[in-house]
């Protein structure tokens, strides 16, 4: 992060000192704002949350029915007997134990789905920057690091009508590429 910060200033002295670049032409992106607004992040959610909101409610519900079969078990264990008791205490730690690796499982199944998405989201929206710098004759365009910039130099508007009308050509959501599901576990 320093490393960069220094090389940000190093270019600007370089770029204020010399005529020669003068006509620079630079822009400025909120990779952060492009990952929230643009409706190919929104669409990724939504398709994240439509894989594994089922699962989230099913493992909610086993939640809720295996605290049921606690507190029954809090209040009725001094009127079992012995064996009674030992065999409910085993059935709930059993449970209680497959709880948790279904919710492990489902943890990871989420964070694999939103890292691989996220991913090939970053990737479009760098291509989506860089198509438009192109386009638009800048010679260097920054991202991340940069503390201050002028709204002048923000092109972050531009890039997300771009990929508005990206999504809206493509059905609602950039590449099309469906986002591929690990639901069956």
């Amino acid at each position: 992060m320093v490393k960069s910060a220094v090389w940000y200033v190093a270019v600007a002295a370089v770029l204020a000192t010399s005529p020669a670049w003068a006509e620079l032409k630079i822009g400025v992106v909120d990779y952060a704002r492009l990952m929230q607004e643009s409706p190919q992040a929104k669409r990724i959610v939504a398709q994240l949350r439509a894989e594994f909101d089922p699962r989230g409610r099913a493992l909610a519900s086993e939640q809720q029915s295996l605290k049921q079969r606690e507190d029954k078990y809090q209040r009725d264990g001094a009127t079992m007997s012995d064996d009674q008791r030992a065999r409910e205490e085993q059935a709930l730690r059993d449970e209680e134990r497959d709880f948790q690796r279904k919710t492990s499982e489902y943890q990871d199944d989420v964070n694999a789905r939103r890292n691989e998405a996220l991913s090939r989201l970053q990737r479009e929206l760098a291509d989506e920057v860089r198509a438009y710098a192109k386009a638009q004759n800048f010679d260097l365009v920054l991202a991340e690091g940069v503390i201050y910039a002028n709204n002048a130099i923000d092109i972050t508007p531009a890039i997300l009508t771009r990929l508005q009308q990206s999504a809206t050509r493509t059905g609602g959501g950039g590449s099309g590429k469906p986002v591929r599901s690990n639901a069956g576990h």
